[in-house]
């Protein structure tokens, strides 16, 4: 079978890898834009000590600070500050957010035009191509959830449209990708809790797409238990040093797994959830799998032609389930019953009926197309507003 697998052009991974970057930004250029999160992340622990590396080896030229999920207009004037400053490396510390921004800015720095000009299913006609390389980009998670530091596209939310869409392109893959599970470690629990169900959904979905491949597979067979283990651990308060290593390889190949295989209907809920209620990302895709499950087994049924997908729930089941059970409804349950554990809301608390209508039109492009089967409205309604029974 044909195939093709992208990711970032290096990537290093383990504890304390991230005292390296310094380094690695200096080799790729002399005037760094420095992208990072609102500031709370940055008072302690290992992302203080990478800042401090930083400035002691001259500093940023330039530093844009993302205290929100990237709009538009973040994007574009980060860009704008990029130029001016003559920026020809960036450097990404964050979360998933942080990510996406420096990504997005690294492109549009050489690309021109503003952000809206390349965003997916935003308006007629086709988005606007990347066609110069982007300014190298070192990316650095401090959350072990979205896999934003190997993927190739950039989230990037249209206030005016009440949306989130992608810019997208091989140009958006970073040059470097480093991955020190001891940053993630330090998350606040509710941010580690929404990240890391985050990435155990991105595998799961993956597995299940419409566009699974040998090598995404290989990655998510290994990555599922590691995540669905480190969050047990993590909801009974004794996560250890080696549940936040899985944690953070299972969020990297997560990264790889979505940016070669795709997702599905819970990622693609969760983008107008995000971007026309304001819902956490990761909340709620955590909120939403357990009723996607079901639907999407549902929706295959004894169909002869929903065999293999029906295959890939089971097997994808046993990789979740603390007994292995190879029944998709006990996974539904098993995730759920984590959601619930670490705290987090189910989708009846965070949709409204009112907000449905909306929801289903807007949640129809990027990650639902690779569903594995084709859900109706109907369906997608019962997802949005039935809590998982039993």
């Amino acid at each position: 079978m044909p195939l093709e697998f992208r990711t970032a052009g290096r990537v290093i991974f383990g504890a304390g890898t991230s005292a390296q970057v310094p380094e690695l930004c200096a080799g790729l250029g002399q005037r760094l834009l420095l992208v990072t999160g609102g500031g709370g992340a940055e008072r302690g622990g290992g992302v203080a000590a990478l800042l401090a590396a930083l400035g002691a080896a001259g500093g940023p030229r330039a530093r844009v600070r993302v205290p929100r999920e990237p709009d538009v207009a973040l994007v574009d004037g980060a860009a704008r500050a990029a130029v001016e400053a003559g920026c020809d490396v960036v450097l990404g510390v964050g979360g998933g957010s942080v990510l996406d921004a420096a990504k997005a800015v690294a492109a549009l720095a050489t690309n021109g035009g503003s952000a809206r000009d390349y965003l997916e299913d935003i308006g007629a006609g086709h988005p606007r191509v990347l066609t110069a390389p982007a300014l190298p980009a070192v990316l650095v998670p401090t959350t072990a959830g979205t896999g934003s530091e190997v993927t190739r596209n950039a989230v990037v939310g249209v206030p005016d449209r009440g949306v989130k869409r992608s810019m997208r392109g091989d140009r958006l893959l970073p040059r470097v990708a480093v991955v020190d599970p001891t940053l993630a470690a330090a998350a606040p629990r509710p941010v580690a809790a929404a990240a890391g169900l985050d990435a155990l959904i991105q595998l799961f979905e993956a597995f299940v797409s419409r566009a699974a491949q040998p090598l995404t597979d290989a990655l998510i067979r290994d990555g599922l238990p590691r995540a669905a283990r480190a969050l047990r651990a993590l909801a009974a308060g004794a996560a250890t040093a080696a549940d936040w290593e899985d944690l953070s390889l299972a969020s990297l190949y997560g990264g790889m797994a979505l940016a070669n295989a795709g997702l599905g209907a819970a990622h693609g809920l969760a983008a107008p959830l995000g971007g026309r209620l304001g819902v956490p990302h990761g909340v709620a895709c955590a909120a939403l799998i357990p009723g996607v499950i079901r639907a999407n087994v549902a929706a295959l049924g004894a169909d002869p032609a929903g065999a293999p997908a029906r295959r890939r729930y089971a097997e994808a089941a046993a990789l979740v389930t603390p007994d292995a059970s190879p029944d998709p409804a006990r996974a539904a349950a098993a995730l759920d019953g984590l959601r619930r554990a670490l705290d987090l809301p189910a989708v009846t608390a965070l949709v409204a009926p009112a907000a449905v209508p909306a929801i289903l039109a807007e949640c129809r492009g990027g990650s639902m197309k690779a569903n594995p089967v084709t859900l109706d409205d109907a369906a997608l309604a019962r997802v949005l507003t039935e809590p998982l029974a039993g």
